[in-house]
């Protein structure tokens, strides 16, 4: 499992260990005469929940650089200090609005206050997966995390989906299809 080291820039040592790896239980309530049901996840955050790509300036092995075993990216400040609440994020997926992304995986949206006073529209992506481990047999990798700005352009299409049937299916291999 990842555990991401410290990232040290300029004299201060940003820590990134609310982004290590952890097993959480969501635990779906029974209703309409369906049992209750337990599921456990093994929550795994990629680095694109603290990093971005270089803008073309910058050189992602230049004193932002921040790589993993299989790419490098620029360390983003902004990211960083937005991914403090990812874990919490993650833990309210069942309350939480999720969406398809129409590329097999999804997102879910947080409203963000802003040093601004702003609300900013934080956009979390996650797939999730069979894991081979009987005792956490689902992996929920949240793949990227941020404030959707002129930069993200690519708007994709709101299609709902409980999370839970995210779960139940992946943890039954039956396949998630996309309303129309």
């Amino acid at each position: 499992m990842i555990a991401w080291r410290p990232f040290v820039h300029e004299g201060t040592n940003y820590d990134l260990s609310h982004l290590h790896p952890f097993v959480h239980t969501f635990e779906q309530a029974a209703q309409a005469g369906k049992p209750a049901h337990v599921y456990p996840v093994q929550v795994i955050f990629s680095l694109h929940c603290f990093t971005r790509g270089a803008d073309g300036i910058e050189d992602p092995k230049g004193p932002l650089g921040y790589a993993d075993s299989r790419e490098t990216r620029v360390f983003d400040l902004g990211r960083y200090a937005q991914s403090q609440q990812l874990p919490e994020i993650v833990r309210a997926l069942p309350t939480s609005p999720c969406f398809h992304t129409d590329h097999g995986n999804f997102f879910t949206v947080r409203l963000l206050n802003a040093a601004t006073g702003q609300e900013d529209t934080y956009e979390v992506y996650f797939t999730a997966s069979r894991s081979s481990s009987k005792a956490v047999p689902l992996n929920l990798f949240v793949q990227s995390a941020y404030v959707r700005d002129r930069l993200h352009t690519n708007r994709p299409s709101r299609k709902k989906i409980g999370f839970f049937v995210i779960l139940h299916n992946t943890l039954n291999g039956r396949p998630i299809k996309a309303p129309k």
